[in-house]
């Protein structure tokens, strides 16, 4: 009984303090979109379930599927790394808001190579990716790493096969520090990679760099440290060579405009910064403005506003960097946009 009473009183607390109490029936709540964050969500959504009548499932389709997905009303929220931009917003009846912030890494999988030792700045990893330098002993790497003793290894490029928010940031930092890069391939979450193999998702990248010597891909942080891969370093926007972590994620993110961007659209690279890590990114979450569903809108809303009050240490400890309080308080206040008819579902307190 006195367990019974004890687990009320946490449901009410947690109704209270979000600002909306749970209806009778529960709610399951769907989403879709990103790798980049699926393992925030998922995590989230477990602990959530302990507290809540309601279930939130999430499926790491890529930011591509998830802003097709939010788009077409199959999902409740679609998440995606790539921002839409307000125009983009406006056309599809969507609200946009950031949740964490993080990192993409370029790792390699080079003989004799450690974590953190290989050194590259922005052109020479543009000239990489777009097949001009071909081996790791090519002179360029040599001059940046002459710590290094480089094999005469062919080199091996690794890219995502499907639409990613990840291949968005990653080609948008390629673009913005080669002028050839942005000429020829330019910066989408889907582009015509100039070589390379391609993988699905972070882990596809991941597996297919662990099991090919001489291979270079990119992938979100939390996937860098994984056995047989070695993150490297980049020289950042200050011209210093820095390792990829919360710390050079929250450097970038130090001055991001966010009471001044038009539809939350920010994004975080190459930021001025001694720590700041260059390839630096939010991820976003989408739902529609006009809603068919009051009562799964209002579950989504109170599964986000739990995690934005609860969910930071677990953030944290996935190697994500937490949305400053001031930012959280002005996304709780642009949830009102979302309604159903005319009846706002959120009302900020």
């Amino acid at each position: 009984m006195f367990r019974r009473i004890v687990q009320a009183l946490g449901l009410a607390a947690m109704s209270f303090s979000i600002g909306l109490s749970h209806p009778a029936m529960a709610e399951n709540v769907t989403g879709a979109g990103a790798t980049f964050p699926a393992s925030l969500y998922q995590a989230w959504a477990r602990d959530y379930q302990a507290l809540s009548p309601d279930r939130v499932n999430y499926q790491a389709i890529g930011s591509g599927g998830g802003v097709r997905q939010i788009m077409a009303r199959t999902v409740d929220f679609g998440a995606t790394d790539r921002p839409l931009t307000q125009e983009e917003q406006a056309r599809a009846g969507l609200v946009q808001f950031p949740v964490v912030m993080g990192g993409i890494v370029p790792i390699v999988n080079v003989p004799g190579i450690a974590a953190g030792a290989l050194r590259l700045d922005g052109p020479l990893l543009a000239d990489i990716f777009l097949g001009v330098v071909k081996r790791w002993n090519d002179p360029r790497l040599r001059a940046m790493n002459p710590q290094l003793a480089l094999p005469p290894l062919p080199i091996t490029v690794v890219h995502r096969a499907d639409g990613a928010g990840t291949t968005f940031l990653f080609t948008t930092y390629l673009a913005q520090v080669s002028p050839v890069w942005a000429a020829k391939v330019g910066a989408k979450d889907a582009v015509n990679w100039p070589t390379g193999l391609g993988g699905k998702g972070n882990d596809g990248v991941a597996a297919f760099v662990k099991q090919t010597y001489g291979s270079i891909g990119y992938v979100e942080f939390a996937y860098a440290g994984k056995t047989g891969v070695a993150p490297v370093q980049l020289r950042n926007h200050d011209g210093a060579f820095v390792s990829a972590g919360p710390a050079g994620f929250g450097a970038a993110a130090a001055a991001a405009p966010w009471g001044r961007a038009a539809g939350n659209y920010v994004l975080l690279l190459n930021q001025p910064g001694a720590q700041a890590w260059p390839i630096s990114g939010a991820t976003f979450v989408l739902m529609q403005r006009q809603q068919a569903s009051a009562a799964r809108a209002q579950a989504t809303l109170r599964f986000f506003d739990w995690a934005y009050r609860n969910g930071d240490a677990t953030a944290q400890r996935l190697h994500f960097v937490p949305l400053p309080e001031k930012v959280k308080a002005m996304v709780r206040r642009q949830w009102g946009d979302i309604k159903a008819g005319n009846a706002p579902l959120w009302s900020a307190r």
